[in-house]
């Protein structure tokens, strides 16, 4: 198995559900799992995460929902379809609807169709497909 340089560990106040929504419910893929430490190392295509249940290795602070105020992870797909109508048929909601957004890098811009939900902990999640690039 080949890890990614940056693999995010969230820290989830229920394992079993995280786990559920991950696999179940977004697609992801375990790869290894460690039960007796509720702990998962999740892949979905060529993303990496790690999942494991609230303890005091990594706490810096008191953790309130949402969990991850402040920062969202993008995670790149082929297709986004398929995740929403998963989210769909779990009547799992939306944080924001999906959407073509274009971002200029340099001299020219990047498309990508995305939208965004939050996980049970809430931790913010944007997942994206490419639309290729164009000029300014």
């Amino acid at each position: 198995m080949k890890f990614n340089s940056l693999i995010p560990e969230l820290s989830v106040s229920n394992f079993e559900k995280s786990l559920e929504f991950y696999t179940k419910i977004i697609g992801f893929k375990i790869a290894y799992q460690r039960e007796e430490s509720k702990f998962a190392f999740l892949s979905l295509q060529r993303a990496q995460i790690m999942i494991e249940q609230v303890n005091n290795t990594w706490k810096t602070g008191v953790l309130k929902h949402p969990f991850g105020r402040g920062i969202n992870f993008q995670i790149l797909v082929s297709h986004i379809d398929l995740i929403l109508n998963s989210l769909k048929t779990h009547k799992y909601p939306l944080f924001s609807k999906p959407q073509e957004k274009w971002r200029r890098q340099n001299n020219k811009l990047i498309g990508q169709k995305e939208f965004l939900i939050q996980d049970p902990d809430g931790y913010l999640l944007r997942f994206a497909e490419s639309l290729g690039t164009k000029p300014l």
